[in-house]
């Protein structure tokens, strides 16, 4: 297994812990967790570019690890009454629209090849840095709530700008699709 990969498998490790934390708010040690974890989605991609390491294996396994440990930690936050509900809905509603098209796309034989977008990659930054935010505010008793509030809409705007992005890519694929039938 290449070194992205196990970094990979060290995210989706790393979740539970984070979560377990954040749930007994140890909100100084989920974020260094956190922020370790975010970290490490640069380095792994990084690493495999710059020394040829990149694998079909690392081409599911990174967005998957980056997928639960966002996801997973955005709903927790929600639980804990730390993010509001409604960014929460939007940033697992818009992951599971993604997942839903592309999993439609291979049962109709009609597979899309999954490439990370712009803007979807903005919109990942913003949502490391938002938890970021919200745990570095909690754990060290920081006053960040304009930045909190700023990062939210911040959040919501490139969620639903990825989210349109997304399906525009769906849509003319499967419009080629069809017009091949």
């Amino acid at each position: 297994m290449t070194i992205p990969n196990m970094i990979s498998v060290f995210r989706l490790l790393a979740v539970p812990l984070i979560v377990w934390l954040i749930t007994i708010q140890q909100y100084s040690l989920a974020f260094w967790l956190f922020l370790l974890a975010g970290l490490s989605d640069g380095i792994d991609g990084f690493i495999a570019k710059q020394f040829n390491q990149a694998t079909e294996l690392g081409a599911y396994l990174d967005p998957i690890a980056d997928k639960v440990m966002l996801v997973t930690v955005f709903l927790t936050l929600g639980i804990q009454g730390l993010l509001p509900l409604w960014l929460v809905i939007l940033v697992i509603s818009r992951d599971l629209l993604i997942v839903g098209a592309v999993i439609l796309s291979w049962v109709l034989h009609q597979p899309i090849a999954m490439k990370p977008l712009m803007v979807s990659k903005a919109n990942t930054v913003a949502q490391i840095l938002l938890v970021c935010l919200v745990m570095a505010a909690m754990a060290f008793e920081l006053e960040l709530g304009l930045a909190i509030l700023l990062t939210v809409f911040l959040t919501a705007t490139l969620t639903l700008l990825s989210t349109f992005a997304y399906l525009l890519d769906w849509f003319v694929h499967m419009a080629r699709f069809e017009k091949k039938s």
